[in-house]
């Protein structure tokens, strides 16, 4: 039997009006649970990547990607493991301010790559950056603190190797 891993799908699309729903329902007629979505714009002018982490086999990548670029606003539709990608999330931490200088704390902040963002009278806000098991990490060492709320983004990446998309989306300009 195949194993099943992560995988991220790259999905470059035109910005139509329901082109999320018509890309989602894509993973919910196949039964395969969205980890985590993000959309934004890409280096191409006009054109927007959605990107989608799943958990499935190989042969289900390659035939989600060509269903996904059956669709007519998608221009080109690929898959990663994530040896091939260099990824990424962020987190917003909110914590009742009565813990801003506890050692503790000051010293998750020491996480690879985390800071406070906002502190007011009531809470302040850390903000971190990382890998979802980081972020998983931190979350579960300011547990105990009382999160206010906790909110996270989902993954963005970029491929390792070489993917000259820009040339092979320059038709659609």
């Amino acid at each position: 039997m195949e194993e099943i891993k992560n995988y991220t799908i790259s999905v470059y699309t035109e910005n139509n009006v329901g082109i999320l729903n018509r890309l989602s329902a894509i993973f919910l007629k196949r039964h395969i649970n969205i980890e985590s979505m993000t959309v934004s714009k890409s280096e191409i002018d006009g054109v927007h990547r959605f990107t989608f982490v799943v958990n499935i086999s190989g042969t289900q990548a390659h035939k989600v990607v060509g269903q996904l670029e059956k669709q007519i606003e998608v221009i080109r539709a690929f898959f990663h493991t994530e040896d091939e990608i260099i990824y990424n999330e962020t987190a917003l931490f909110k914590i009742s301010t009565e813990h801003l200088y506890n050692e503790e704390i000051q010293e998750r902040m020491k996480f690879r790559r985390a800071h406070i963002i906002a502190i007011t009278e009531r809470y302040f806000v850390i903000e971190a950056s990382g890998l979802k098991e980081d972020i998983d990490n931190m979350y579960d060492k300011l547990m105990p603190y009382g999160l206010l709320q906790f909110v996270r983004s989902g993954r963005i990446a970029i491929t390792k190797p070489k993917m000259a998309i820009s040339e092979l989306l320059a038709e659609f300009n």
